[in-house]
């Protein structure tokens, strides 16, 4: 299973324990209680900083002609949850999650945030594994391998593009309410409000309460700019 993993990843652990702790959860590291299993969450934090930085210089030698605000946009929709969980789909890498027996009866495999969050811990245990450069040969190959960068490309981050619209016209407040929630609880649907200076100016629905969050703002976006 790990030459397997390995394979698709494209890089040989020397430290196999580090490939271990970021495919597993906190729910497994939890149950067995045993000395030395950890769980992804700190690989996670180190990964998510180690991505940052090479996608920024990624678009900083893409795109001369960007400002920092769009470049800003831009590294927000490349290293968004859904472009992290279509990687871990692509590696497989559920298949390969220790969880524990909560996690697993629940859907934890399938779940977007946890495949999204191994994906940044994996490149956090290559980087320390390997160095800067193969975590930068991983990410060039399996995150950033289909981007499309131009200054046409569309705004995913609609909640920055939203602040940064409400904040020509002065100091506004702008708040986001969880307005329901539907399904069991390994596959919710979230359905969130945003309100500027307390009007409700959009609705949005999602399968995490981000993504929820941002359907919100676009339709804030449309109404707005209409």
């Amino acid at each position: 299973m790990k030459q397997t993993l390995e394979s698709r990843i494209g890089y040989h652990f020397r430290r196999g324990e580090l490939l271990e702790t970021a495919l597993t959860h906190s729910s497994c590291a939890n149950e067995r209680h045993a000395p030395g299993t950890e769980s992804y969450e700190r690989l996670e934090f180190l990964g998510d900083s180690v991505l940052g930085l090479v996608t920024a210089e990624y678009l900083f030698a893409q795109t001369p002609a960007l400002p920092e605000g769009r470049m800003t946009r831009l590294r927000a929709e490349l290293v968004c949850e859904n472009s992290l969980h279509r990687t871990a789909l692509a590696l497989g890498l559920g298949e390969h999650l220790r969880l524990g027996r909560g996690e697993e009866l629940t859907g934890g495999r399938e779940r977007v945030s946890i495949l999204a969050d191994v994906v940044e811990a994996i490149i956090a245990a290559i980087y320390l594994d390997g160095g800067m450069d193969e975590a930068k040969r991983f990410i060039m190959a399996h995150v950033l391998s289909g981007a499309e960068i131009g200054a046409e490309h569309a705004v995913a981050d609609y909640k920055t593009a939203l602040q940064e619209l409400v904040q020509r016209k002065g100091e506004v407040a702008i708040r986001y309410e969880l307005v329901g929630e539907s399904g069991p609880d390994h596959n919710k649907t979230f359905s969130f409000s945003v309100s500027v200076d307390g009007e409700t100016v959009g609705e949005g629905s999602g399968r995490t309460k981000k993504e929820a969050e941002q359907m919100a703002a676009r339709c804030a976006l449309e109404r707005l700019e209409a």
